[in-house]
């Protein structure tokens, strides 16, 4: 609850009205100005979806890669074999390797971003799912990490790719840059992403898909946005 924050965040809270859905331009550079982490925030969109998740058709899962980047260096690792483990390092994957790659991790090593497979490792990366899926690290076909085109896997995801998914309520979130970026550029991103997740839109919705949607930086305070204004 906001009572419960500090100054910083009741002084930030002041500045925004919150019966007000602001217009994509506004709210970004207003998330910029009351963001008063000691630090570089991430700044991220949340949506509020009008979709029953318990319908396999109405969840939502996908990558995009924003013009814009994250703002975030990717440690990214691939599990690959052969020419497609040249492959992925030629292309600048941090990590490559195959069963010593799924030992490591079974050993408790975490440290990375993305983890990307060709197909035919994923009997070695299956084994290491309750490791890696509660941390949405786990390779899948629909965020595009489990391909043969593993070049093309790491260069987006050290471009800035980003994935999305809603969680069994419907909400979908996902940072789209850093509150150090121009807000031209936030903006670009943003857009992007609100793209991606119209597109995705189950044809077996009916009503209002979006129900509402907010940006807000690490530590500050969610500004409402006007969907109208995208």
């Amino acid at each position: 609850m906001a009572k419960n924050r500090g100054k910083k965040y009741q002084d930030a809270l002041k500045k925004v009205d919150s019966k007000k859905k602001y217009a994509v331009n506004d709210a970004v550079q207003l998330v910029k100005d009351i963001d008063f982490a000691n630090f570089d925030s991430t700044v991220e969109v949340a949506f509020k979806l009008n979709v029953d998740t318990k319908q396999a058709d109405q969840q939502l899962r996908g990558a995009v890669v924003l013009p814009n980047g994250t703002g975030k260096d990717q440690t990214v690792i691939v599990f690959a074999k052969g020419d497609n483990a040249k492959a992925a390092k030629d292309a600048g994957a941090d990590f490559v390797g195959d069963t010593d790659l799924a030992d490591k991790i079974q050993d408790g090593w975490l440290d990375f971003d993305v983890a990307i497979a060709t197909p035919d490792m994923m009997p070695v990366v299956g084994r290491l799912g309750r490791i890696l899926g509660p941390k949405g690290l786990m390779p899948n076909p629909k965020t595009g990490t489990v391909t043969m085109d593993v070049a093309k896997a790491v260069e987006e995801s050290k471009a800035g790719k980003v994935t999305y998914r809603t969680d069994r309520d419907g909400n979908v979130a996902v940072p789209f840059g850093k509150a150090s970026f121009d807000t031209d550029k936030l903006v670009e991103n943003l857009k992007t992403i609100e793209d991606i997740v119209m597109k995705a839109r189950p044809a077996s919705v009916r009503g209002t898909y979006v129900q509402h949607a907010s940006i807000a930086s690490t530590f500050g305070p969610s500004v409402t946005l006007d969907l109208e204004s995208f």
